[in-house]
């Protein structure tokens, strides 16, 4: 025998549909959320273009590289896609290991001056030796 259901919790669903909506626009104050309102859904970089399908790859990439600087215009923000970003954040790190590591162990100069007497030359019309 089926069980017969009461009358829908009205006050219940209610309350799902109002935490969905302030869920929905906590997201919507996100500094992604705006970036992708402000920009095109266009790689800085690669000039990628996306859409709704693929809006996932795209990023939101700090220019100065502080998480906390969002600035409500935008200034502070790239969108990239997810290979650039990664790249970006790479070559950072990178130059951070050679800027470290160069004033451990400076490269050594040239000591070989091939153009020392040129002036001399000039003057004396060419007619040095070499």
């Amino acid at each position: 025998m089926p069980t017969r259901r009461g009358p829908p919790d009205t006050a219940r669903l209610d309350r799902i549909v109002a935490e969905a909506r302030r869920a929905r626009e906590a997201r919507e104050q996100t500094y992604r959320e705006r970036a992708l309102k402000l920009f095109p859904w266009i790689c800085g970089r690669c000039a990628r273009n996306f859409d709704r399908s693929n809006v996932q790859q795209l990023t939101v990439h700090h220019k100065d590289h502080n998480h906390d600087n969002n600035p409500a215009d935008g200034s502070n923000w790239e969108l990239l896609c997810v290979y650039c970003h990664d790249n970006e954040h790479s070559r950072e790190l990178e130059a951070a290991a050679r800027g470290a590591s160069a004033g451990a162990e400076a490269p050594a100069s040239a000591t070989h001056r091939p153009f020392a007497d040129l002036a001399d030359r000039l003057k004396g019309g060419g007619s040095h030796e070499t």
